[in-house]
């Protein structure tokens, strides 16, 4: 052969590094290992389970899986009455690294049978779970008898690349029984309440008995896999505070899913009765119990759902989830976004079925997970106008009786031609309702958005719009009112009549205005919308609520209000005298320290803070003109 010639080889391998690559890196906890030999145990049993009913040999009466740990010789003993294995079985299965005799045992049976194969769900199909035992133990002992065969035989390795074989003298029963020898400092293992807690928590769901001191210790039954017909109130409830660890404490609601196509799985979510995020404990550390078969793979998955459906508790089992070869992570995120996009959208059907048909309790659940769920109107996922469907308020019309408005409620009980939503927002509500901006609403009738939370404001102007409405704060410069309706105007022809006659005086006084604020404001103008208060601020179009450029404000120091507009109203009594004295310019001196004083009063009213030192001076200044009878 010359030195061009391709030239074949076999893949060489250090058994004992590849060992100690298996049973060390592979997985990235101890109690795995528990886990994967019940695991292995229960494909065990179903094999037997399997066997017997398509040969009808043999009773799958007290199938059941056995932790027998012994503290004084450091054994931990994980048996079954499954189905066991043969010699030749023992060293293919546990001597092949790599080999799975239960993807073996599932191709078998589903070529002799075809369609008609029941349904064999094991979860053991990779072949390397079995030597996660080496991480505890540094002998590992197996002691089976096939059921096919009457003599044992014993698998012994000290994970160093060799193992042994022999037969077992003594009489055996049916099954397999793996004996770990525990390394030092793994005593733990051989502890009861150590050996449930594991067991409880990545094996409760496990099909088949599982006993420890005499103790059926995953006795919570699987609930999820029953038709929701079947399943009672009280184990919704015990499957509940099983998931929550709250004794007690009744969830607002549930919600029970299945679906088969195009993949499979099982889950059932609850909502808490209370919002921890809301009573100040921080963030919701949220996340689902994931399974597959039956089995747990991640206690606090934080994909199957969105952000901003965080506050949820649950588990999903699905048999199709592309995971690992450690069963502790998924290798393809496809099927498991396409699951996040269903179980999403059955919860937001839910949701929107609550709130149709339920409105007591969806407004229980909005008050408490309101908070989060809005969160949903500035998520990517495609549901943005579902959530804001879901999203409610008080408004100026259910101010003081509790009720909550949807938008879609707002806009179907507007004023006929109010192309707008109006919201208005503060620190508290009765702030809020003492606003000047919102006297014309009042005196018209129309129907104001009252947010008192920051957070609301933000999301609610990041929506933009709803139903083609555009959403303005009532002291937004674009501010639109629908039209007057005929009685309206019949009720304000005199006052109109008054500021017509008055019209060219204001514009004077407006000029003064304009002369002395200068930069301070961006504009002074008449109002439309005041009908009461002598004068408001107002944002300029395109410019952000003062509500959220005070909160900026507080949280970044150098962040620079923007101007904003100064409006007069022309039917209160103060700005009409005013503009007679600019008019008659003989008290030119006092317009000016008015408008100064004016523009601070609106300051004050917007919540806003204008020079104290300047606005201090001024007042002592009217006081002593006001002392000298000037």
């Amino acid at each position: 052969m010359t030195e061009t010639q391709t030239q074949q080889h076999s893949f060489q391998a250090e058994i004992r590094q590849l060992l100690h690559l298996l049973s060390h890196s592979l997985y990235q906890n101890r109690e795995i290992t528990i886990r994967e030999l019940i695991s292995n145990a229960s494909d065990a049993l179903d094999k037997f389970r399997y066997h017997a009913v398509t040969s009808g040999q043999g009773t799958v009466d007290g199938l059941g899986i056995w932790l027998e740990p012994d503290k004084d010789a450091k054994v931990l003993a994980i048996r079954d009455n499954g189905i066991g294995m043969t010699q030749q079985e023992l060293i293919q299965n546990l001597g092949t690294i790599a080999r799975s005799g239960s993807l073996e045992f599932l191709k078998q049976a589903k070529s002799r049978a075809g369609e008609g194969t029941p349904d064999l769900s094991l979860i053991g199909q990779f072949g390397v779970g079995f030597y996660s035992a080496f991480m505890l133990a540094d002998r590992v002992e197996v002691i089976s008898r096939s059921a096919s065969d009457t003599t044992a035989w014993r698998w012994e390795s000290t994970g160093d690349g060799t193992f042994t074989i022999s037969p077992v003298t003594e009489s055996v029963e049916r099954g397999t029984s793996i004996r770990l020898h525990l390394k030092e400092g793994m005593d733990e293992f051989t502890e009861a309440v150590r050996l449930k807690y594991i067991v409880r928590k990545y094996s409760t769901f496990v099909p088949h008995a599982i006993w420890l001191d005499a103790e059926h210790v995953n006795d919570q039954p699987p609930i999820w896999l029953e038709p929701k017909t079947s399943v009672t109130d009280e184990q919704y409830q015990n499957f509940y505070e099983y998931l929550t660890h709250y004794p007690g404490q009744q969830p607002i609601w549930h919600l029970h899913l299945a679906a088969d196509s195009p993949f499979q799985f099982h889950s059932i979510l609850y909502c808490p009765d209370s919002n921890l995020e809301r009573m100040g404990f921080g963030r919701t550390d949220h996340g689902l119990h994931l399974c597959a078969r039956r089995i747990l793979v991640q206690n606090d998955n934080r994909d199957l759902l969105p952000d901003y459906l965080r506050f949820l508790r649950g588990i999903v089992d699905s048999a199709d989830l592309p995971l690992n070869v450690s069963r502790e992570a998924l290798q393809d995120n496809t099927v498991f976004r396409k699951m996040q996009k269903v179980i999403t959208r059955k919860v937001l059907d839910h949701l929107d079925s609550l709130a149709t048909d339920q409105r007591e309790t969806y407004d229980r659940f909005y008050r408490e997970f309101g908070v989060i769920l809005r969160e949903g109107v500035t998520a990517n996922d495609g549901n943005r106008d579902r959530a804001a469907a879901l999203l409610r308020f008080t408004s100026t019309t259910s101010a003081g009786t509790g009720e909550l408005v949807s938008l879609q409620q707002y806009v179907d009980r507007a004023k006929e031609g109010q192309q707008q939503i109006y919201f208005a927002c503060g620190t508290d509500q009765n702030a809020i309702l003492r606003d000047p901006n919102l006297e014309v609403f009042r005196k018209r009738n129309l129907e104001v958005l009252v947010l008192t939370d920051p957070a609301d404001e933000y999301i609610i102007s990041s929506l933009g719009t709803f139903a083609e409405k555009k959403i303005v704060s009532i002291d937004a410069a674009e501010l639109q009112l629908p039209p007057q309706s005929a009685d309206e105007q019949s009720k304000e022809p005199a006052e109109q009549q008054k500021n017509q006659e008055h019209a060219a005086e204001l514009d004077q006084l407006i000029g003064v205005f304009k002369e002395v604020l200068g930069e301070r404001v961006q504009d002074v103008r008449r109002s439309e919308r005041l009908t009461e208060s002598v004068c408001c601020l107002v944002n300029a179009e395109g410019s952000m609520s003062t509500t959220m450029q005070r909160i900026l404000r507080m949280n970044t120091p150098e962040f620079e209000m923007q101007k904003m507009i100064l409006e007069l109203n022309p039917t209160a009594a103060l700005v009409q005298r005013l503009a007679a004295l600019a008019a008659s310019s003989t008290g030119l001196d006092f317009v000016r320290q008015c408008a100064l004083q004016l523009h601070a009063n609106a300051m004050l009213q917007a919540g806003l803070a204008p020079d104290g030192n300047e606005m201090a001076a001024r007042l002592q200044d009217f006081m002593l003109q006001l002392a000298s009878g000037k």
